[in-house]
């Protein structure tokens, strides 16, 4: 299950820090990687739950980039993949 999905009771409480952002970063890389896996096999129906849990991370990547005041230093310590 997605790191993002949070109960009604919790949501608002997490505290987002880089390693939040970088395991959601991480998790994204897996869903790619899944996707990628499934509609090389010709399995697209499969990949509509994945590809639903990669929208909402990104969603919720982008409300917290968006949150974030414009004098925030960037997050420097991102791991990058070369493989796209």
């Amino acid at each position: 299950m997605s790191i993002v999905f949070v109960p009604k009771k919790l949501r608002g409480k997490a505290k987002i820090n880089q390693e939040t952002i970088q395991r959601l970063l991480d998790e994204n890389d897996q869903l790619i990687r899944c996707i990628t896996e499934y509609m090389q096999k010709g399995r697209a129906v499969e990949c509509v739950q994945y590809q639903q849990i990669l929208h909402r991370n990104i969603v919720y990547l982008a409300t917290i980039a968006d949150a974030s005041p414009d004098d925030t230093p960037p997050i420097t310590n991102v791991r990058r993949n070369s493989a796209y």
